[in-house]
């Protein structure tokens, strides 16, 4: 006894705990009302339809009972339910309540998991646009057809349930014979059962009128678009009527089964039924195929053109994409002398170097500092101003990364080690002269062109494990070369582990027990839990799909991380639906699963970026902010859920400053634009016109090339602008047929904007997979990547960028090496190529200068340079010149193998060469070698010391 007692106690503690510590975090993070909504609306469901569906079974049991014969038929049938009758006698009502209560459970679970479908039905708004064949808003489709069919569902299960216990009582008393001589069935019976069925039959019916309306968002495989969303010719002249029709029979039938009560027979009934049932087989089934195979397929073209035409519509205004502006584009040229081109490119792109999918483990060698910081396997791009002027930047935070702490235990994994450290930030159109970035926020703490900003990280994407900050325990906050420094957390984030309560609830929900009794916790001591972006956003707004990529950004001292969010529905009718595990897939969610989007499996043909949400990376705030003030599936949710989503003037112009179009949405707008770039109809079906995504050329894995955000200028445009681009091929051909981009920067009044540059079909312009094949088959080329590949090197390839110039297209791809020695990638090469002429160089400048012809380019050299400057003093010129051999000598040793003992040799040259041309130098100016040329040769030493150096000590030590 005490033991059963002790079990059921504790687990009712267990389910205690994980209701009052989801109760404590939507408090912590005071969004309390949604946790509070959701849940009286998932218990209201339980109990009312729990309730209706025992009381329905139940009044149904307790009838059949009631209408049992006073006097059971002595058969051998009959004395067989005696024994059963006997023994349930004393157990009636206890019976009645364990089967009422069991299917009222049943059913109430059921019915709460249509939380969302009910409030969508009772805050629902008008979508004040009209279907074209039913001519009712949008807004039934979306937020009450699903809401009738749930009810007409239950209806069905609770019609079949009665009916199941109802004949199962009658059976048990008497009122239904199988084997007894006489009647089959007691008049009560008789009645009490065709009354159920003379339910099911109208519930039926009612099927039949919903189906009607259902056509318009029927999902179907049509031979000549495939995936289809709509009514066609054969359901608006076929299905349509014999639903109607069936409507009609269903009513009728239904009456004769009521008609029982007084006739006290099944004849008329059962003929009705059989009668519906043929029907259902001949009007519903045999008419619809027969007007296919003999009104539709000899004139397929003509007879769907008309509800083709409005798939193409509805298909296009769901997704976004019927203002996308498709225009002819040549391919070719216009311009026949290309060294003019030399100067046009820069002001038509800045082409990006940076991959941020390649050079993750560059920033984590570089940069990652201490072995418990980490960078994602993915970094992000955004733009950021420098000298006046934004500039694309690869950016990623130096997040906590549990792998890497010197010693494993409870204490360092959640008291001690507790958060990530700074920012980390490089130009995305430049890498200094040995390949790597050129960092424009480094180092621990952060220095660079970000200014002040809080630097700790307690939320991010790796930090996925619960930590005890705020205690007596100090945290890890980073380490110098002096001393490690200690922190404790200020922020007001997390839960409380004063109460003993909470330890105990936490204890269980994270299966902890030290929680309950570690000295480590006390005073002050809060957990932080749920600390990814993308499962906060999720958490406070359930009704939300989210962006696979939540991107950082610096906004006001603050690390922010910026999280898209969609509204969707698969109730828009005759929009065709997709899966969004599908279409967003690509080559980088192939290798990163963390990228793909929430709810892959989530089929729908409604989608709208309506909400940005931030997340403070230190305090883990989340925000939610309205950002598409049309979207009526949006106002239908801030009715449900008010005072969740701040408005869009909430938004900060220095926030607005890094939002960007998002990728996931532009991943299944283009997807669709495969097929619904056309607007005839007769083109759709004919398919001449259908595109695809090409498969990534830089990556093996068979997957669609991700989209890539580039500041560009489409023609038209007068300035470049922060832009999302990817190409089209022709459907199973490698030539390219168009290229989309769409303007990111919500600045500008073309935010959302799509672009499509339509190529001619009667011209063959190569398309990624092609030039990417032409950069491997020319033998030049070939040579360089086998004696970059030699050794135990590895050569990789990063974003192939295309970008239009004049009439035709630019490809542009960086080439990195990663090396034996040196485990993370370099820029070595950058390969471009525009109409057939390649180049294949060490920087991008040199690549397009000789792509156009450009002899002996004029243009300034690069930061970072190691060119002697001018000088008077004949000794200080010969001494740079030597140190710069000297340089150059070192850099060629790291090359080869690299060769130390070289390196060395070449080091020590270099500071002879210094010393010598800093000692001339003092004594031409008198300044004790602090002025003049001394700069310059320090500058190149440092540039020896910190660029060429550090490789020695970051490898050998």
């Amino acid at each position: 006894m005490t033991l059963g007692v002790l079990a059921v106690l504790g687990m009712a503690f267990t389910m205690f705990a994980g209701f009052w510590t989801d109760w404590l975090w939507y408090r912590s993070v005071h969004y309390s009302s949604v946790f509070t909504t959701t849940l009286s609306t998932k218990i209201g469901l339980f109990f009312v339809f729990g309730l209706l569906m025992a009381v329905a079974v139940g009044l149904n049991i307790w009838l059949a009972h009631r209408l049992r014969p006073p006097l059971s038929a002595m058969s051998m049938e009959q004395q067989s339910l005696d024994r059963y009758r006997m023994a349930i006698a004393p157990y009636k009502k206890w019976l009645l309540l364990a089967v009422t209560a069991l299917v009222g459970l049943i059913a109430g679970a059921s019915a709460s998991s249509q939380w969302r479908t009910w409030l969508m039905w009772v805050n629902g708004v008008p979508f004040h646009q009209k279907d074209p064949q039913f001519h009712l808003d949008v807004s039934f489709y979306a937020f009450d057809l699903p809401w009738y069919r749930f009810l007409l569902g239950f209806g069905f299960a609770a019609a079949i349930l009665c009916l199941i216990a109802a004949a199962l009582t009658h059976y048990l008393y008497g009122g239904l014979r199988v084997t007894s001589p006489g009647a089959r069935a007691t008049a009560a019976a008789t009645g009490h059962l065709s009354v159920l069925l003379g339910i099911f039959v109208a519930l039926k019916a009612v099927a039949y009128w919903l189906d009607r309306y259902g056509l318009a968002v029927k999902s179907s495989d049509f031979k000549a678009t495939g995936n289809w969303t709509g009514l066609r010719y054969v359901d608006a002249n076929a299905y349509l009527p014999a639903k109607t029709i069936l409507f009609c029979i269903a009513v009728i039938c239904a009456l004769l089964f009521f008609a029982t009560l007084w006739r006290r027979t099944w004849q008329l009934p059962v003929i009705g039924f059989g009668l519906m049932v043929l029907s259902a087989i001949l009007i519903g089934g045999l008419y619809p195929a027969i007007v296919q195979k003999f009104q539709v397929q000899p004139n397929e073209q003509a007879k769907e053109a008309p509800y083709v035409q409005k798939n193409l519509k509805a298909t296009r205004e769901a997704y976004g994409i019927d203002q996308a502006k498709v225009t002819e584009y040549p391919g070719k040229s216009t311009t026949s002398d290309k060294t003019k081109l030399r100067d046009q490119v820069d002001a038509t792109a800045s082409i990006r170097i940076m991959d941020p999918n390649v050079v993750s483990p560059t920033f984590q060698q570089l940069q990652q500092i201490k072995a418990y910081y980490g960078f994602p396997t993915n970094l992000d791009v955004d733009r950021y101003p420098k000298d006046g002027k934004e500039q694309d930047t690869v950016i990623g935070l130096r997040e906590l990364n549990l792998d890497g702490i010197p010693k494993n235990n409870w204490i360092n994994d959640h008291f001690r080690y507790t958060h990530g450290f700074g920012v980390v930030a490089a130009k995305g159109t430049e890498a200094d002269s040995e390949g790597r970035p050129v960092f424009t926020e480094k180092n621990l703490p952060s220095q660079g062109d970000l200014g002040t900003y809080e630097q700790r990280i307690y939320y991010g994407e790796k930090t996925t494990t619960y930590s005890i900050v705020g205690g007596p325990q100090k945290e890890v906050d980073y380490s110098d070369n002096e001393r490690e420094m200690t922190t404790s957390y200020q922020g007001k984030s997390g839960v409380d582990l004063d109460n003993p309560v909470n330890r105990a609830a936490y204890a269980v929900a994270f299966n902890e027990p030290q929680i309950l009794y570690s000295g480590a916790i006390g005073k002050g001591s809060r957990i932080l839990y749920n600390r990814t972006p993308k499962e906060r956003v999720e958490a406070v707004a359930p009704w939300l799909t989210i962006d696979g990529d939540a991107y950082p950004a610096v906004v006001n001292g603050r690390i922010q991380w910026i999280v898209d969010a969609y509204t969707t529905s698969n109730g828009y009718p005759y929009a065709s639906r997709t899966t969004l595990g599908d279409t967003t897939a690509d080559s980088l969610t192939a290798t990163n699963n963390s990228r793909a989007v929430v709810a892959q499996q989530n089929q729908v043909n409604y989608i709208r970026n309506s909400v940005k949400a931030t997340v403070d990376a230190y305090t883990g705030e989340v925000k939610l902010y309205q950002w598409d003030t049309q979207d009526p599936v949006l106002k239908t949710w801030m009715k449900a859920f008010p005072d969740t989503v701040e408005p869009r003037s909430a938004i900060s112009p220095q926030l607005m400053d890094h939002l960007r179009y998002p990728q996931d949405l532009f991943k299944v707008q283009r997807e669709l634009l495969t097929r619904y770039h056309v607007t005839d109809a007769q083109t759709f079906l004919t398919g001449s016109e259908v595109w695809e995504v090409p498969d990534d050329p830089t990556n093996n894995s068979g997957s669609a090339v991700p989209p890539y955000y580039l500041s560009m200028k489409m023609p038209g445009q007068s300035a470049q602008a922060f832009s999302l681009t990817t190409t089209f091929t022709p459907n199973g051909r490698d030539n390219l047929s168009a290229f989309m981009a769409v303007d990111s920067d919500p600045r500008t009044s073309d935010y959302g904007k799509i672009r499509v540059l339509k190529l001619p079909t009667n011209t063959t312009v190569d398309g990624p997979k092609q030039v990417q094949s032409q950069f491997n088959s020319e033998s030049a080329i070939a040579e360089t990547i086998s004696l970059l590949s030699r050794g135990h090197s590895k050569v990789e390839y990063g974003n192939l960028l295309t970008v239009p110039l004049d009439g035709g297209l630019l490809y542009a791809e960086p080439v990195y090496v990663r090396g034996g020695s040196l485990k993370y990638p370099l820029l070595r090469k950058v390969l471009v190529t525009y109409e057939g002429r390649t180049a294949f160089k060490d920087t991008l400048d040199e690549a397009l200068d000789e792509v156009f012809g450009v002899k002996g380019s004029t243009r300034p050299p690069e930061t970072g340079g190691t060119t002697p400057p001018s000088t008077g003093n004949p000794t200080v010129k010969q001494a740079l010149e030597d140190a710069q051999k000297a340089f150059d000598a070192g850099q060629q040793a790291l090359k080869n193998g690299p060769d130390w003992d070289a390196y060395a040799k070449a080091q020590k040259d270099l500071q002879d060469a210094l010393k010598r041309a800093d000692a001339a130098q003092s004594k031409t100016d008198g300044t004790g070698g602090k002025n003049g040329d001394k700069n310059a040769g320090k500058s190149s030493a440092e540039n020896s010391d910190k660029s060429a150096g550090r490789n020695s000590d970051e490898n050998q030590s």
